[in-house]
């Protein structure tokens, strides 16, 4: 891709993110409405993103800007519901989404109907928090989506991948998604919980601001890394080792 292209798409990005503040439509809707409206508008470049940079590069410091953000407390005691919603809803919505996509799109198969049923089933941690708060929702619900969309990612990322290996004809059957999930939650928190401690000491102790910087950058890319290595949810171990840095 050029540089001017890609500038102007950064531009263009926030340009229209600073004119959701003066607008009561939140960011997150207006950036989605632009870039389905600059989809179809001729001459525009054509962007186009390497999947595999998503998660490893684009995921970790969103979520662990806003875990940081939120009150462990408050997501302490609404624990319930967020564990009911960020793996039960989303396990909804990937049957729904896939059922509907399938009795819609002729020739589509099952697993490659559930593989995009899981795809945008889990909502953005960022954009659900920007939305409640702009409507002014309570503080428990704003807490429980808040809560639910950062950890429902570990969910969807499960089950994209048992869906994927269904539909590549590598299928896996009900015990090995399970058994995937497990891993990838349990596995997730315990990489976090092993982090958090240690990087909280480093903190305390970095007294160079460059070096105070450069930490806080690379916290949520090594917390990510770190559990993906051990096949385990780099999400969780990011949303864990952010929300003891914030209530910390």
């Amino acid at each position: 891709m050029e540089v001017l292209p890609l500038v102007a798409l950064v531009a263009g990005s926030a340009a229209v993110a600073g004119l959701a503040r003066r607008t009561p439509v939140p960011a997150p809707l207006l950036l989605v409405a632009v870039g389905l409206i600059a989809a179809y508008v001729p001459g525009l470049p054509s962007y186009t993103l390497d999947p595999h940079i998503v998660l490893p590069l684009l995921l970790p410091p969103l979520l662990h800007t806003a875990a940081v953000d939120s009150s462990y407390l408050d997501l302490r005691a609404n624990a319930r519901p967020i564990a009911m919603l960020s793996v039960g809803y989303v396990l909804f919505a990937t049957l729904a989404v896939g059922w509907v996509a399938y009795m819609v799109v002729p020739g589509l198969t099952p697993p490659v109907a559930l593989v995009l049923g899981a795809v945008i089933a889990p909502p953005d941690a960022v954009a659900a928090t920007a939305i409640a708060r702009k409507l002014g929702l309570p503080n428990r619900i704003t807490t429980i989506l808040q809560g639910e969309s950062l950890v429902n990612d570990a969910t969807a990322i499960t089950a994209y991948k048992v869906a994927l290996a269904a539909a590549v004809g590598t299928g896996v059957g009900w015990a090995g998604g399970i058994a995937e999930f497990l891993l990838a939650s349990v596995g997730g928190v315990g990489v976090g919980l092993l982090l958090m401690v240690p990087i909280h000491q480093l903190r305390k102790r970095l007294k160079e601001p460059l070096l105070q910087n450069t930490l806080s950058l690379l916290i949520p890319f090594v917390a990510y890394a770190a559990a993906e290595r051990v096949h385990a949810s780099g999400v969780l171990a990011v949303v864990v080792v952010a929300l003891y840095l914030g209530h910390r």
